[in-house]
């Protein structure tokens, strides 16, 4: 077991990071209720907001929150050079092999301080999935401020899109995060005390 300390920057970005990311969700849910461009529409009881109005209040907070949280912790991986040492290098090999033995249920846990490849494709993902949220979150809420931003994605209604499946991939992500924590839950320690 590793006794890798768990920085308080790391911790706290980690928890207001989820925090902002299941209000944004349940928040987005109900805003895109009112418009939604799929065939389907989200359970009222499972979204935030009541109606539309509160729904992009409680959206906008979250947004900062999440912005802020999120820079933080790329700006401190980065400056500590933690983003190279705990999420580089990934190989395809390396991620078939781990998810093979996580499935297999062989996939050791001996160091919560070390991830594996699995491990470090869904971190990198995420911060690619919180870039795109970010990028056409500020696309929908000041599309003419952001111009260059809409040509990139596409146009305002591709950045719908692009900021749905962003949300989908924070869903799943989510989902599979939860279900290993409980499946490992000395790795949630860590994540709470440091240690």
């Amino acid at each position: 077991m590793s006794t890798v300390q768990k920085p308080v920057w790391l911790r706290l970005t980690h928890w207001l990071n989820a925090v902002a990311i299941v209000v944004l969700t349940l928040s987005g849910w109900r805003i895109y209720n009112a418009s939604p461009f799929f065939d389907f529409s989200f359970d009222r009881d499972y979204t935030l907001g009541g109606w539309l109005g509160g729904a992009l209040l409680w959206h906008f907070a979250a947004m900062w929150l999440l912005g802020a949280s999120f820079a933080i912790y790329l700006l401190a991986n980065l400056v500590g050079g933690r983003l190279w040492r705990q999420f580089l290098p990934v190989s395809p090999a390396a991620v078939v092999s781990d998810l093979v033995a996580a499935l297999s249920g062989r996939l050791v846990h001996d160091d919560s301080g070390r991830y594996n490849a699995v491990q470090k494709l869904a971190y990198l993902g995420v911060m690619v999935l919180s870039v795109l949220a970010i990028a056409s979150g500020l696309v929908l809420w000041k599309s003419v401020q952001f111009p260059l931003l809409r040509t990139l994605l596409g146009g305002y209604d591709n950045a719908r899109v692009v900021h749905f499946l962003a949300m989908a991939g924070f869903v799943a992500f989510f989902a599979v995060h939860v279900v290993m924590v409980a499946l490992v839950p000395k790795s949630l320690l860590p994540m709470i005390r440091g240690r």
